[in-house]
């Protein structure tokens, strides 16, 4: 049962741990409640898809207004996986 427990937890952490929240909060808000530097949608209001089609747009140079070059920085070193897993945990 600990064996089953320990993979379950390393499992969450390697899902979950993959982008930085505590990088976002910064901008967005602990909750991702906030309108980042006065120029962002509120990421808790958006879908997942939203918020997974916004990060990986970021990365690849095709999404974003005023904050496109802050946000590609942000999300340049991560896979489209890791976005993707990312999005599923924060939005509706």
């Amino acid at each position: 049962m600990k064996k089953i427990a320990f993979v379950l937890f390393i499992s969450s952490v390697v899902l979950m741990g993959a982008v930085e929240p505590k990088a976002c909060a910064a901008c967005h808000g602990v909750n991702f409640e906030k309108v980042a530097l006065g120029k962002s949608k509120i990421v808790a209001d958006l879908s997942h898809t939203e918020i997974a089609t916004a990060l990986k747009g970021y990365k690849s140079g095709t999404y974003g207004g005023v904050m496109k070059a802050v946000m590609k920085g942000q999300v340049a070193k991560y896979s489209d996986a890791e976005l993707e897993t990312f999005a599923q945990t924060i939005g509706k």
